[in-house]
């Protein structure tokens, strides 16, 4: 099997001999996944009606569990955003009735963004679709080669943890 990225390793090898492109064989691979993997996702939650945005704060508060909610801290932390585009963020998702802030009942200054029975029904849709086109990218691979290739990410993951 040849790929787009085999003939640009061929082009660079004719051109630059002199450098090791092992580097370029994975990490060009990875980003090309990476743009097909963004639009399957894109996909996915337009027929849920949420931008992935929406959908990384919703799924933070669903996987919490129990009443599906979390401090605006701790969203932060989740998502990896400043504390000024979270705010926004709440904002436009409480205006669409995906999610209320609530009164902290530990801290009297502090709120709690909670996730609705819609906010729920939208992030457990564009979940439920999202793992649909993520095995749909994955079905070429047999499943020992996946589970191969998830340890070998995970390893190459680590030191960014």
């Amino acid at each position: 099997m040849h790929d787009e990225v085999d003939e640009l390793v061929d082009a660079w090898t004719r051109e630059r001999s002199d450098l090791d492109l092992t580097p370029i064989e994975v990490f060009s691979r990875i980003s090309r996944l990476a743009r097909h993997l963004d639009l399957a996702r894109r996909t996915a939650f337009a027929d849920h009606h949420i931008e992935l945005w929406e959908f990384d704060v919703l799924a933070a508060l669903r996987r919490a569990g129990g009443s599906y909610e979390l401090s605006p801290g701790r969203l932060i932390r989740e998502t990896l955003v400043t504390s000024g585009t979270m705010t926004n963020r709440i904002d436009r998702l409480t205006a669409r009735g995906l999610v209320e802030r609530l009164p902290d009942p530990n801290d009297r200054r502090g709120v709690l963004v909670k996730l609705t029975p819609e906010g729920r029904e939208a992030v457990d849709g564009a979940f439920s679709a999202l793992v649909d086109a993520e095995r749909d990218l994955l079905a070429d691979l047999p499943a020992s080669d996946r589970t191969q290739l998830a340890a070998l990410l995970r390893t190459l993951m680590i030191p960014f943890n």
